[in-house]
């Protein structure tokens, strides 16, 4: 799995201190809704150009331990 700790950032005052990539204002959520609707990696990295495959793929790894560390607890 990724280490998704290089690209992903919280900042308290930035988003409501949701995660974001690389301390820009795109969030983990807001990833994670293109890709819910239907939206491919490509198309998402069209609108969002400065965004990577890897920085995608940061967040479906994020979602997926946040998610296996709620179900253990």
């Amino acid at each position: 799995m990724i280490d998704y700790s290089k690209h992903l950032t919280l900042e308290e005052g930035k988003r409501s201190g949701q995660p974001c990539i690389r301390g820009l204002r795109i969030t983990v959520y807001d990833v994670l809704s293109y890709l819910a609707a239907g939206d491919l990696i490509e198309e998402i990295i069209v609108h969002f150009p400065m965004l990577t495959r890897e920085d995608i793929q940061a967040c479906l790894a994020y979602d997926a331990e946040n998610r296996i560390l709620k179900i253990a607890s």
